[in-house]
């Protein structure tokens, strides 16, 4: 889902990252409120006044997401599903699981936490643009909080839309979980709803455009695109879950993989190894242990210059849950780890050795073979 990402702070025990897209969203926003929002609503004061306050909304508007994810977080935590941290990206943020909730009660409750945080926040901010007013603070000040009142209103309504992935489809799939016990026709339901709810943003894009409303547009436009992948995208997530939901990564690893010693260059590494196995990833190996991990992405990342004297225990990946996982573990728990990490091999390692490595493209076709087999 995300680019490059910036870490920026740890909340609560929970990183909190900025994906590079919330840039742009940023800058759109101050924009919006230092050129229309404001000015309309409060007019009188000059350009530095109003970029001021737009700076700030936009401040505030970041750190009103963050606690509306880290209500997610916080009570994804309380019922033992862990979160990897939280990320702000141009749509919005998201409490990143690493796995799906264990029951209906637990994907309700830390679904419903987010909007009430959100209404929360909306009745602090409304209170204290009564007490600014009343204290005389003056436009500047009651403007960015009245506005910070109404965009979390804002974003608590929208977000209780029945359409999955947001938390009101979240709610919705609780629900129907509930009722069917069936995780995956639940998520079937509310993922087709999400589907439908992106569609008609995308005709209210169209809709603004062709009335005139560019900006209007172009956002309920990308919006409604968003959630209608995002919401597709979750149905294959879990059919691909159901699919899975019985094999274990010692199914479909492939045991004693090629190995590579940690001490040989990576001159050695290309010559003997790539060139002679075409293989893409080598576990490393050191005394009979198994120490890391090396993919031709890696070698290629140092100079070509330095290849006769950098050795593979230089640049390797150290063990680390990131590039491991046990022969015990569902496949579905490999596929979530290799989206997280951004490696589509891991080394499968069984109380300290090395029993295999499971690779993506075998994962996929064990769910292709499923498919065509019924």
């Amino acid at each position: 889902m995300f680019g490059a990402q910036i870490r920026l702070f740890r909340l609560a025990g929970f990183d909190v990252s900025l994906d590079v897209s919330w840039v742009f969203i940023a800058l759109l926003i101050s924009w919006t409120l230092a050129t229309g929002y404001f000015p309309e609503l409060h007019p009188g004061f000059d350009a530095a006044t109003y970029w001021s306050m737009g700076v700030v909304g936009a401040a505030g508007l970041f750190l009103s997401i963050v606690l509306h994810e880290l209500a997610h977080s916080v009570v994804a935590r309380r019922y033992g599903i862990r979160i990897s941290g939280i990320t702000l990206f141009i749509f919005g943020g998201v409490a990143r699981m690493e796995s799906e909730p264990p029951t209906a009660r637990s994907e309700f409750m830390m679904a419903i936490a987010g909007p009430l945080a959100s209404l929360a926040l909306a009745a602090f901010f409304y209170i204290s643009t009564a007490a600014a007013g009343s204290a005389g603070l003056g436009a500047t000040v009651t403007g960015v909080l009245g506005y910070l009142a109404f965009i979390n209103l804002v974003v608590a309504i929208f977000n209780m839309a029945p359409a999955f992935p947001l938390d009101g489809g979240r709610v919705y799939r609780a629900w129907l979980w509930g009722r069917t016990g069936d995780m995956a026709a639940a998520t079937k339901r509310a993922a087709l709803s999400g589907q439908i709810f992106g569609l008609i943003l995308m005709g209210l894009g169209v809709a603004s455009l062709i009335s005139g409303n560019v900006i209007a547009g172009l956002w309920w436009g990308l919006i409604g695109l968003f959630l209608h992948a995002a919401s597709r995208a979750s149905q294959t997530q879990a059919e691909t879950q159901k699919l899975l939901d019985t094999e274990t990564v010692e199914r479909v690893m492939t045991p004693d993989p090629l190995t590579v010693p940690a001490g040989i260059s990576l001159r050695e590494l290309v010559d003997d190894h790539v060139y002679g196995s075409f293989h893409e990833t080598f576990p490393v190996m050191e005394n009979g242990v198994p120490v890391g991990s090396i993919s031709v992405s890696d070698i290629r990342a140092a100079s070509r210059a330095d290849w006769n004297h950098l050795t593979v225990r230089d640049v390797m990946h150290p063990l680390s849950r990131h590039n491991t996982i046990s022969p015990e573990e569902k496949t579905e728990a490999a596929l979530r780890r290799m989206r997280e990490s951004g490696h589509a091999r891991l080394l499968v390692i069984d109380r300290g050795r090395l029993a295999g490595i499971v690779a993506l493209r075998d994962i996929m076709r064990l769910v292709e073979l499923k498919r065509e087999l019924g």
